[in-house]
């Protein structure tokens, strides 16, 4: 017993922390959304490029567009154009759209779309950079200003984050001569990152330029400009003007390099204007679109994953468990009679076409007549076969009479009178006559009405749209309830309402 009992413990420890711990996964790992009401934002940015074509020679636009191989994944991208041909190219870890044309003239626009969202999937391919890199040449006076630099950054710093760290704060202070003479006179954040790439070049620490776009809505958006550097494990990023450390989560890293953002052959004046917009999108269907658009596939094998008919039947069949569990804890917790586990949960998902009210009507109807058929029945003495058969045959002529008769009185809500299992109410019919028969009319009564309240009960808590969501998309949590049912399976206490049938002895004690 000893042994049996250890088994039990391990096997219900196995089932919660299993139920429990593919749960907390699918949440904070896939970062799939607790509730069906959560959004997410979704970012429409449109990248407008104006030129003016030369008459004479054909035309070649190169810009670049996101990567998108980090934190965000585009849900859509397209390029709009006139009469130009595209083509997307990767070079040096950047993509570059090419826009070209044989003839063009005048004023010429052409746009970037690009639909994204941040990355539901944690599996992120980690880029690796550079650790080293060479010198940059410098002479002269540069070369003495930049050594009197670095020889207070390496007095200051103990790693490669602090070592770049304290390069930007002495590059920042305008008034040291040194830095006067590298920036010479350009106080610019491309000058000032020039100066940080040449003194941490000395020093041996690669560090390279990235361009990022801040995603905030309904506000003029140009290029920032952000350093970073890969100290062996990670990519540390670095504002060139503040000396602030850690790329914000509302920045989209738009291209890398000294390069400028739009190369123009066969043309003039060229500019490019973003414009964002912000929208919000329900967040288990902006999981779905995000796993389409990738690689990782993290809910190919959910429920989510079935044909959408087939889903519809299984966020019924997952609801199922639940309302058996609600009729576990009514009957060995409570002390509620019902006629069985099953058949209470079975009304109960019949409720869920003809509504509670109605249901219970005509649960209350069918019931009651075929009690009174099987009554007359059993004067006839017929066997148990044909009498369920009779019953049966009833209880279908008494369903279509009711759905007949609904109809032409204009009550639609009686046709779902066909949902319910028939065999299940001819059974019910059959084993309430039983009771009747051996325990009298007032526990037959007692036993339906109990029957009665527990489908109601479990209807209701089936029904729940964020339990229906919760359940189906993390099914796991069934194991968990497996768990406590294997507990319950033991229990041998009271139930409360045995509380009322010993109180006479409490009386006779006192």
């Amino acid at each position: 017993m000893r042994s049996l009992n250890l088994h039990l413990k391990v096997l219900i420890a196995i089932l919660v922390v299993l139920g429990i711990s593919v749960t907390a996964y699918q949440i904070f790992a896939l970062g799939i959304p607790v509730t069906e009401d959560a959004t997410d934002d979704l970012w429409n940015i449109d990248a407008k490029v104006e030129f003016v074509a030369s008459a004479k020679d054909p035309v070649k636009l190169q810009m670049f567009v996101p990567p998108l191989s980090s934190d965000f994944v585009s849900l859509n991208e397209s390029f709009i154009s006139n009469n130009y041909g595209v083509s997307v190219n990767r070079v040096d870890g950047n993509r570059k759209v090419t826009w070209s044309a044989r003839r063009a003239k005048g004023s010429q626009t052409l746009y970037y779309r690009l639909v994204l969202t941040k990355r539901y999937s944690t599996d992120k391919a980690k880029i690796k950079g550079p650790t080293f890199r060479d010198s940059i040449a410098v002479e002269g006076p540069e070369k003495i200003a930049a050594e009197a630099l670095l020889a207070p950054i390496r007095q200051h710093s103990a790693d490669v984050e602090t070592f770049i760290s304290e390069a930007i704060k002495r590059t920042n202070n305008l008034n040291d001569d040194n830095v006067k003479l590298l920036l010479a006179g350009d106080p610019s954040t491309p000058q000032k990152a020039k100066i940080i790439e040449l003194l941490l070049s000395i020093a041996h620490v690669p560090v390279e330029k990235v361009h990022t776009i801040r995603l905030v809505a309904d506000q003029p958006q140009t290029p920032e400009l952000w350093l970073r550097s890969f100290n062996g494990n990670d990519w540390l990023y670095f504002n060139p003007d503040t000396g602030e450390q850690g790329l914000p989560a509302d920045r989209l890293l738009w291209w890398t390099g000294d390069e400028n953002l739009i190369t123009l052959d066969g043309g003039k004046k060229a500019m490019v204007t973003f414009s964002l917009s912000n929208s919000e999108m329900n967040a288990i269907r902006l999981a779905k679109l995000t796993d389409e658009n990738t690689d990782a596939n993290f809910l190919e094998y959910s429920l989510y994953g079935l044909p959408l008919q087939t889903q519809q039947t299984f966020m019924i069949m997952v609801m199922i468990p639940i309302g058996v569990l609600v009729i576990l804890i009514l009957r060995n917790l409570i002390g509620l009679q019902t006629l069985g586990t099953f058949t209470p949960v079975l009304i109960a998902l019949a409720f869920r076409e003809t509504q509670l009210g109605f249901g219970i009507v005509l649960f209350t109807v069918i019931t009651a007549l075929g009690l009174s058929l099987r009554s007359y029945l059993e004067h006839l003495k017929l066997q148990m076969l044909p009498r369920l058969s009779v019953v049966l045959t009833f209880v279908v002529v008494l369903i279509a009479a009711i759905s007949l008769f609904s109809h032409k009185l204009g009550l639609e809500r009686g046709l779902s009178v066909a949902l319910f299992p028939m065999v299940i109410l001819t059974m019910t019919i059959e084993r309430l006559s039983i009771t009747w028969e051996e325990r009298g009319g007032g526990h037959a009564m007692k036993v339906a009405i109990g029957t009665l309240f527990a489908a109601s009960l479990a209807h209701l808590i089936m029904s729940v749209p964020e339990l229906v969501y919760f359940v189906f998309t993390f099914p796991a949590i069934l194991l968990i309830l497996v768990g406590f049912m294997l507990a319950m399976g033991r229990y041998r206490g009271y139930r409360l309402t045995e509380l009322v049938r010993f109180k006479a002895f409490l009386k006779a004690d006192s």
